[in-house]
């Protein structure tokens, strides 16, 4: 049975429709109207060998807030249906990723309890057409509507380019491999509760 979901929501200040598939291999739609989001979002889906089909119209006019908010909102809400129960799923996951001189590392549980962690200074500003301020923003939003716990820690880094790429990267492999099917669970939920 394929893991696979789609979400569409609108509101006043965006129209979002999400389709993703966790047992994919990493091929990407993204348009958000905001090009350096859709290229974290591409390298996301790439490292995470999730398949994702991300189509935005926003109020980028206003600013980005709500775009990469409400996107992160949806792909979490696609993550939390495409698992369903959550049996069988290694439920953890983590990941270091280099990219130049910055080092990111990732690290989830699938737990139901979406909260973010985050650990990673990078200066005000715009990288590309994306506010240095709104990666947080969408990690949050992605964090709390896919029932995961996730720690974003910057080990080190000058560039913020490759900080948010070492960043969206590491995510995408923490989750590949949280939500990867572990035979000896045989389908039971990896929880001492009997449930996530």
């Amino acid at each position: 049975m394929a893991r696979e979901a789609t979400i569409c929501r609108t509101t006043a200040e965006t129209d979002i429709a999400v389709t993703v598939n966790l047992d994919g291999c990493g091929r990407a739609h993204v348009d958000t109207g905001i090009g350096f989001f859709d290229h974290m979002l591409t390298a996301m889906a790439r490292h995470g060998r999730i398949d994702m089909d991300v189509r935005v119209k926003g109020d980028v006019e206003v600013d980005g807030h709500h775009t990469v908010e409400d996107t992160g909102i949806v792909i979490g809400q696609a993550i939390a249906r495409a698992l369903g129960d959550k049996a069988g799923i290694t439920r953890f996951g983590s990941s270091f990723v280099p990219m130049d001189e910055a080092l990111v590392l990732a690290a989830l549980d699938i737990s139901g309890r979406g909260q973010l962690h985050w650990a990673v200074e990078v200066p005000f500003g715009m990288v590309g057409g994306l506010d240095t301020q709104l990666a947080r923003e969408f990690f949050i939003a992605l964090a709390t509507n896919a029932g995961i716990t996730l720690h974003v820690r910057q080990l080190a880094g000058d560039n913020v380019h490759h900080i948010f790429e070492a960043a969206f990267k590491a995510c995408g492999r923490a989750l590949r491999e949280a939500v990867a099917v572990d035979a000896a669970l045989a389908g039971e939920v990896p929880s001492t509760k009997g449930c996530l």
